[in-house]
């Protein structure tokens, strides 16, 4: 029964990636095509980049998206963002329900895992549910960001809406403008709506169910993993905020109010992996660069549009500790215990990210010769399907480029997934326990 249950498991995750992998590659050949460029010179290697971006989402790019690809090449980017924030899954599994058409587990089982759901989920009801919230918050930021875009007199302020919404929500960081949002860092609303955007797609599919039945009063209260992620997410955005403030000598020549936007937005952006940025990254002082690292590295929450360890993951670690200091067996929040399993993952999982990060890193200082810091910083943001950069990335070489492109892809897959499909053999060792000196 365990080695059926096994092969199940290996099955799914090869599933996964080789959809993802289809969904790149068909973009890439899309993007190559003349009708979807603007300058015609965009290489191969870079359209691959691009793609692989896209469904990534995570918004690293070598070539500027407003300058070198068409209106078409913009709407096939959009599009591959809008499959890759959602997963490619769903858009098939939402039609497949409405042709009144019945499940096989083995989709089933591939959709869990795409949206890092419990076992004993209803796939059905959250397929139509993920669709339904999506549509409704995307048209809601659409029209809000149209309003604004409007006011600013930007060009083609309808398709800038609808593209900056769906990069937003699905917190893929392309945007339409080169310096990405540092020419309005002082305009609140602009920030407001794309920070709202952007924590919806972070906190997860999941947070936003419960918190939907709980307001409709069908639960009396949220999961244990909802509550997690909210406190979590709120004070890291706190916390967050207030270190960045007080260690960024850049913006203190701001009025007050404008530094305070400046550290929230920056924050927001990196823990909910969107990408975009109102200051420019390759001015930052070297502590600023370190905490939206960690920053990036925390990431956003499961079953959500954003990559990173993960905030359950760190909450997890952070019980752990805790737990280990107080002299417990127990890991437990609001009283309640954590199962030993999903302690075992989120440790996996934080073993998997940190080789996955200093394998990379390592690999690009082979391959580059920028400064150290940056290439940590390009590593980190590859990795955590952020976006952000400090102005490295249209220079990479091309072993580098290919090295990111890996980077994205497996931060969008999930450390753990990957490491499963790479490392994993179907055998069952039975074993005398013993001790280990840590």
């Amino acid at each position: 029964m365990i080695l059926v249950k096994v092969a199940a498991l290996m099955n799914t995750i090869k599933h996964v990636i080789m959809g993802y992998a289809s969904y790149i590659l068909i973009g890439w050949l899309l993007l190559c095509l003349p009708i979807a460029q603007q300058t015609y010179d965009v290489c191969a290697l870079d359209n691959l980049f691009t793609a692989s971006s896209a469904v990534s989402t995570t918004g690293l790019v070598t070539v500027s998206v407003s300058d070198h690809y068409s209106f078409l090449g913009q709407i096939i980017i959009l599009l591959m963002i809008q499959l890759g924030g959602v997963g490619y899954m769903t858009f098939g599994s939402f039609i497949i329900l409405m042709r009144k058409q019945t499940f096989t587990n083995q989709r089933n089982e591939i959709a869990k895992t795409v949206f890092s759901l419990p076992h004993d989920f209803k796939i059905t009801k959250f397929i139509v549910s993920v669709i339904t919230f999506t549509f409704i918050i995307e048209t809601i930021g659409a029209v809000a960001l149209y309003r604004i875009f409007l006011s600013l007199n930007v060009e083609n302020p309808l398709w800038s809406a609808i593209f900056h919404s769906v990069s937003s929500f699905c917190t893929a960081g392309f945007g339409l403008y080169n310096n990405s949002f540092e020419s309005y860092s002082a305009n609140g609303w602009l920030i407001i709506v794309i920070a709202a955007l952007s924590y919806l797609g972070a906190i997860g599919f999941i947070v936003c169910m419960d918190l939907w039945r709980k307001i409709r009063k069908e639960v009396a209260h949220i999961t244990l993993t909802s509550k997690i992620i909210l406190h979590a997410t709120f004070w890291i955005s706190i916390v967050g905020t207030v270190l960045l403030f007080i260690s960024e000598p850049s913006i203190q020549s701001l009025p007050a109010e404008e530094q305070w936007l400046a550290s929230f937005f920056q924050v927001m952006t990196a823990m909910t992996t969107v990408g975009f940025n109102t200051i420019p990254i390759g001015e930052l002082s070297r502590a600023t660069l370190l905490l939206i690292i960690i920053l990036m590295v925390i990431g956003a929450s499961p079953s959500g549009t954003g990559g990173g360890l993960k905030t359950t993951t760190f909450t997890a670690m952070f019980g752990i500790m805790k737990s280990t200091v107080h002299g417990s067996n127990d890991v437990t929040f609001w009283k309640r215990s954590i199962p030993q399993e999903r302690l075992m993952t989120a440790s996996a999982s934080v073993g998997f990210y940190v080789s996955s990060l200093l394998l990379g890193l390592y690999l690009l200082s082979l391959t580059e010769s920028q400064p150290f810091e940056s290439l940590f910083f390009e590593t980190a943001s590859a990795l955590g399907t952020v976006g952000l950069s400090t102005g490295i990335t249209s220079s990479l070489t091309e072993l580098g480029k290919i090295i990111v492109i890996l980077l994205m892809f497996i931060g969008r897959l999930g450390t753990i997934t990957f490491g499963i499909a790479l490392f994993h053999k179907e055998h069952i060792l039975l074993n005398e326990k013993d001790d280990l000196a840590v």
